[in-house]
């Protein structure tokens, strides 16, 4: 809980200031899924498109994040909760600096990306939901956590042994059991160039 003693400082440049400096909209993406469906390819092609478009953005990956600012927290759904609360608040200062953001998480709970979902304004979020089969999931297991799960090796592991809350109303899916990535990129760069106008 934030003191009342503690007042937010009002600056005299705005999100729409920078938006101005950088010649664009500035949002955030919030790639949801299981391990595996494809979430971190199809931001990385994403942003290779906006950027060579002059689009200034940054992706904020699951397990990059998790190597410094999380790096405290474990797996349990209490830390997992954290986990997206965190990200969402990065993802909201980004977003106020200018910068389109990409994030790639699993983000297992739909309560939690409605929390995350309610610290921005109208396009400014925008939920993907990358469906996948588990089997399709577990058939690109190239970092073999799918196998340890399995053995229990691994505890709390999404769509295994913890809950995965698929998106009742996401803004977009993109189902990677039928879309190549390019398919993919192109579908969703076209929905959200109508939804923000380049």
């Amino acid at each position: 809980m934030v003191s009342s003693d503690i007042i937010p400082h009002k600056h005299n440049t705005s999100k729409s200031d920078r938006n101005k400096l950088l010649g664009n909209k500035s949002f955030t993406v919030w790639f949801t899924g299981l391990s595996g469906s494809g979430k971190s390819t199809i931001a990385n092609e994403l942003e290779s498109r906006l950027i060579s478009e002059g689009i200034l953005t940054y992706i904020l990956d699951g397990d990059n994040i998790r190597h410094g600012l999380n790096r405290d927290l474990g797996f349990s759904d209490s830390d997992r909760k954290e986990n997206i609360r965190r990200i969402g608040e990065v993802s909201k200062l980004m977003v106020d600096a200018g910068v389109v953001v990409l994030t790639a998480f699993i983000s297992p709970f739909r309560e939690d990306r409605q929390k995350v979902r309610e610290l921005f304004g109208e396009n400014e979020f925008f939920e993907v939901f990358i469906k996948c089969s588990i089997e399709k999931c577990e058939e690109r297991d190239v970092k073999g956590l799918y196998s340890k799960a399995r053995e229990g090796k691994i505890t709390d592991f999404t769509g295994i042994n913890s809950a995965y809350e698929e998106p009742l109303n996401p803004d977009y899916i993109i189902n990677t059991n039928e879309s190549t990535v390019q398919e993919s990129v192109n579908g969703l760069y076209n929905f959200i160039e109508k939804k923000i106008r380049f």
